[in-house]
């Protein structure tokens, strides 16, 4: 039994060792970008929040520079990927939920809504508007997200945060949680696209780590990848932007 647990304890450390090597070497082989100026940009930017520290927790931002790419005639692309650390842990959901999922939110300490309360809003274009900047993302029972539209009109799509479906058999914390992961791209009307990839709080390396999924991720969006990138900066709320491409 003993040698059965050090073998196990022996494969387990093999594994995570590997598992760490694998994402520092696909970090050094990301195209365009190099580890060192991946690390670079990162110290940079967590050394001036250190230097002027502010009372609140700053936001890290990848902000992208778009090229050869005419939004009027070329499709334009939307995706999301789910980043392996939290960029934003204050990030504001609420549910819409029939009356299990109502209980479950408000035992979870979220905000939620119920169809009623959906209904008073009347499809107010101004209402929906205001609800839609209230909070960052939605959540809505599977038994409610088809009346969405009918209840609410298009409001939340056109601001990107049509809700994210959840079923009976979910975990609403978890799955609250797994959005907090998610962040998208969206090609609008211009150029330029800002996404949040973490905070300063973050250590170094998960910070690379969600920075490096990000990039990948948006370059595999793109019709000719990394021809469509004119530049790459990360910036904390606060701080200078720092070059990364």
């Amino acid at each position: 039994r003993e040698t059965l647990l050090i073998l196990a304890l022996f494969y387990l450390v093999r594994w995570s060792a590997g598992a760490c090597l694998d994402e520092h070497v696909a970090i050094a082989k990301m195209s365009k970008v190099s580890r060192d100026t991946l690390y670079d940009c990162v110290q940079g930017v967590l050394t001036y929040s250190l230097e002027k520290p502010r009372k609140f927790t700053e936001t890290v931002e990848l902000q992208i520079a778009l090229k050869n790419y005419d939004p009027q005639k070329d499709k334009r692309f939307s995706g999301t990927v789910k980043l392996k650390h939290v960029p934003r842990p204050g990030m504001r959901i609420c549910v819409f939920g029939d009356q299990q999922h109502c209980d479950e939110a408000k035992a979870a300490g979220l905000a939620f809504m119920d169809v009623e309360a959906l209904k008073k809003l009347n499809k107010n274009k101004k209402l929906v508007k205001k609800l839609g900047k209230k909070y960052d993302a939605f959540l809505a029972s599977d038994t409610l997200i088809k009346q969405i539209p009918r209840l609410l009109g298009p409001g939340l799509n056109k601001m990107g945060k049509f809700p994210t479906q959840i079923t009976h058999t979910e975990n609403i914390k978890i799955k609250a949680d797994e959005l907090k992961m998610t962040i998208k791209f969206q090609m609008k009307k211009v150029l330029c696209l800002a996404v949040a990839v973490g905070h300063v709080k973050m250590g170094e390396d998960d910070l690379v780590s969600n920075i490096f999924m990000s990039v990948n991720f948006l370059v595999s969006l793109l019709k000719k990848n990394w021809q469509n990138v004119r530049s790459l900066h990360i910036k904390s709320t606060m701080g200078k932007p720092q070059r990364l491409y």
